[in-house]
């Protein structure tokens, strides 16, 4: 099947879904975190979409690829920055957020390999 916008993507749609679990939760962090925690792991949220649909408008599989794996190296730094907040706001639910980035990082993963094999 194929896909005309990056919008029909469910990578796409996942990981805008995790952009706004990734908003909510950061509302109940501590004022002090605004230019921390809170405006990093906004930012690799946001790269994560904002990645898959950069790449979706180039003109070629490779240049494609090379934006999901960008967007899969945002996911990694999202998990590690959510590992982090886990640790500093305990009382803090991360569950649904490490839910989607899972979901979102094994479908990163999937269709960077199936673009890399279908290059050859």
């Amino acid at each position: 099947m194929y896909v005309k916008s990056f919008k029909e993507l469910i990578v796409w749609q996942r990981s805008t879904e995790l952009v706004f679990s990734v908003y909510k939760v950061t509302k109940s962090f501590p004022k002090d975190e605004l230019y921390g925690l809170v405006s990093q792991m906004r930012r690799a949220a946001v790269s994560i979409p904002s990645n898959i649909a950069e790449g979706k408008k180039r003109s070629t599989k490779k240049d494609f690829c090379n934006f999901l794996c960008i967007a899969d190296s945002s996911a990694a730094e999202l998990e590690t920055q959510v590992l982090i907040a886990k640790k500093e706001y305990s009382l803090l639910d991360f569950t649904l957020i490490e839910k989607q980035l899972c979901e979102v990082q094994k479908m990163l993963s999937s269709m960077i390999q199936k673009l890399k094999s279908s290059k050859s």
